[in-house]
């Protein structure tokens, strides 16, 4: 009896380590009709390492979390600002392995009626890739 309360008591709690939200899939019907090529085309290409792409991937996910919404009565230019593709990434590496991430904002992948000059709507991550951790953040 003692046990099952006590199961009972730290099950909801497993609910806060629970993964959190994975990207939309396609339905099968439309993922059919995807054709992908043997090999990528050498125009356009950009190939990231591991540690580049991690990097970017642990800091994006604290910039802007997957799932994000806009709060109720967003503007066009916040609406713009929730999504990830509105910002430019840049990196370089830094002292003992760590990565800095830069994410700047950029007008031009809003549309049209989203664009306003705004200053100061990125940040930069320090990022240590092995550790799977942010150290610091630049806003």
């Amino acid at each position: 009896m003692k046990r099952t309360l006590l199961l009972l008591m730290v099950l909801p709690g497993c609910a806060l380590f629970r993964p959190g939200p994975r990207p939309v899939q396609a339905p099968p019907e439309e993922a059919a009709r995807v054709v992908f090529p043997r090999d990528l085309p050498a125009q356009g290409l950009h190939e990231l390492s591991g540690t580049l792409a991690a990097a970017i991937a642990l800091a994006m996910e604290d910039f802007r979390p997957l799932g994000a919404k806009p709060h109720r009565g967003a503007t066009p230019l916040e609406q713009c600002l929730y999504r990830r593709e509105a910002f430019n990434v840049s990196t370089a590496p830094g002292p003992g392995g760590i990565m800095f991430v830069r994410f700047s904002f950029s007008p031009s992948n809003c549309a049209e009626h989203e664009r306003e000059i705004v200053l100061d709507m990125g940040a930069t991550y320090a990022v240590d890739v092995p550790g799977a951790r942010i150290l610091a953040v630049q806003r």
